[in-house]
């Protein structure tokens, strides 16, 4: 295959920290080229020194064989590099069409010529063989979609390397499915792609080659079939992770949650069940299947029309989160971004957030010393990864941001902690710590419940599982029913229609 690419012993500082260190990498012409490593590996870092992001301070890039350097993106691009970012960068208010031809649109005098504008959108976004109107405005679009207009500006630019970072982040199993046949026709026709992702299932189903970063060095490269997950998972977080899921299971204690019938009209219908003191109770289902409904109505985000729910025996009706709080119960949100932190604070800020409002003051003021070593303490309780109490969340890594949105639940004492996709976006290592803390919570008495979609962390840390299906609870299963491949296809027929009331 041509090489279409090649970085070598590239290095980028920045005050503090050296973020990639001596980086050789390289790609071919049609082949799907994996890029791995936990958050602050260097992956993104490495990514944008080929965009003309960040300029590196040592090394070479070169590009089908001729030396690169890059004044900015727009140089990056007329070479022929296109770089789709995990935060994606389309005008919501402009059309699809607008959007891809954006400062390059096709003139007929001084004027936009909009008929040869949609013409030429219509070709290129049907060429991937999806039918999305280039007339619509990309703010409409879903997530699945906006991503396939980023490919196609990326595309009409006439790039012959593309780099996608976590493309499948934010999609659904249908529009993941889409993305890669897109990604196949692309390499069919020569495109090199660099890859980027968490998810290993879909590197191994992809990817011709993977290469691993680890502190901003590659920990190793090798043909995807001469790897496996194990092997790429001990090369990213440097150690062998015998169990993902460290689970020390014992019998659960008294019921702290007794919740009969709760019913939300169009939203839940007649949901009951109890959770346990030192108990993780697993909710599986799929995406609209209520799980997340479930937990707004227990923290009083959401009303609801009927049913009862009881907190360590006590008849208990939630008119707000302040309510909840008040009971011990915290619900930690699945986008922590949006939900769960204030990312332009500190993470002293973010820890404490909830907690001022049980006192933490020396009268109308903020108890600084006391705010200090509380949010340190959760930062070395949990495993934080910082400089200090003082650094903003957004400069965090998402390991590390899902690590204070659980402090701050925690800082307030909780009995019950909702954990609504507790490890959704952050890397393997990352992943193990935040069970381990579950698995430490679990063993001090508290208890857990876990919305996730990701069906080996419901198996591997739950002492049971509820599965949601329409807004009902249509099963439960204990642990140890069964092999966990044959409990995991039991709960995966229950989320999708196949049993009922188990």
């Amino acid at each position: 295959m041509t090489l279409l690419l090649e970085m070598k012993n590239v290095h980028k500082r920045y005050p503090g920290v050296h973020a990639l260190k001596g980086i050789s990498f390289s790609l071919r012409a049609g082949e799907l080229h994996a890029l791995v490593g936990e958050n602050g590996a260097g992956k993104s870092t490495l990514v944008k020194a080929l965009g003309g992001v960040v300029a590196p301070d040592e090394g070479e890039i070169l590009i089908r064989g001729n030396s690169a350097r890059w004044s900015g993106p727009g140089d990056a691009i007329r070479a022929g590099v296109g770089i789709i970012h995990q935060e994606l960068s389309l005008a919501p208010h402009l059309t699809v069409a607008e959007n891809i031809y954006l400062g390059r649109e096709p003139k007929r005098g001084p004027f936009i010529d909009g008929r040869k504008l949609a013409d030429d959108a219509t070709r290129l976004v049907e060429g991937f063989g999806v039918g999305i109107d280039v007339k619509r405005r990309a703010g409409t679009l879903s997530p699945g979609e906006q991503q396939l207009v980023e490919i196609a500006k990326a595309i009409s630019q006439n790039v012959s390397i593309l780099a996608m970072d976590e493309p499948t982040s934010s999609l659904s199993a249908r529009e993941t499915e889409q993305l890669f046949r897109v990604i196949a026709g692309l390499r069919a026709s020569g495109t090199g792609i660099i890859y980027i992702s968490h998810h290993l299932e879909e590197v191994f189903l992809l990817a011709d080659r993977i290469s691993v970063l680890r502190d901003g060095e590659m920990a190793g490269s090798a043909d995807a079939k001469e790897l496996t997950p194990e092997r790429v998972v001990s090369l990213m977080v440097g150690r062998r992770i015998e169990a993902l899921y460290p689970r020390t299971f014992r019998d659960p204690g008294d019921v702290l949650l007794d919740v009969r019938g709760l019913s939300r009209t169009g939203v839940l219908e007649d949901v009951s069940f109890t959770l346990r003191s030192g108990e993780i109770l697993g909710v599986a289902g799929l995406v609209g299947s209520g799980r997340t409904e479930l937990a707004r109505c227990l923290v009083g985000l959401d009303p609801f029309d009927g049913g009862e729910i009881a907190v360590e025996g006590t008849p208990f009706t939630p008119r707000s989160p302040g309510d909840a709080l008040d009971r011990g119960i915290v619900l930690v949100p699945e986008d922590r971004k949006r939900q769960g932190l204030f990312l332009n604070r500190t993470i002293r800020d973010n820890t404490i957030a909830m907690r001022l409002l049980q006192g933490l003051r020396k009268g109308p003021f903020v108890d600084r010393p006391a705010s200090e070593s509380l949010a340190g303490s959760f930062v070395q309780r949990l495993g934080v990864r910082c400089r200090n109490v003082f650094d903003s969340v957004f400069s965090l890594s998402g390991g590390n941001q899902q690590k204070v949105a659980i402090a701050k639940g925690l800082a307030v004492s909780p009995k019950i902690l909702i954990l609504d996709e507790p490890t959704r976006g952050v890397d393997v290592g990352a992943k193990a710590e935040i069970h381990q803390i579950m698995n430490d919570l679990a063993a001090q008495g508290m208890g857990i419940l876990m919305i996730s979609s990701d069906l080996p962390e419901v198996l591997g840390m739950s002492d049971a599982v509820l599965v949601f299906r329409d807004g009902r609870r249509v099963a439960r299963f204990p642990r140890g029913e069964g092999a966990q491949g044959t409990l995991g296809e039991r709960v995966m027929t229950a989320a999708t229609g196949g049993i009922a009331n188990a």
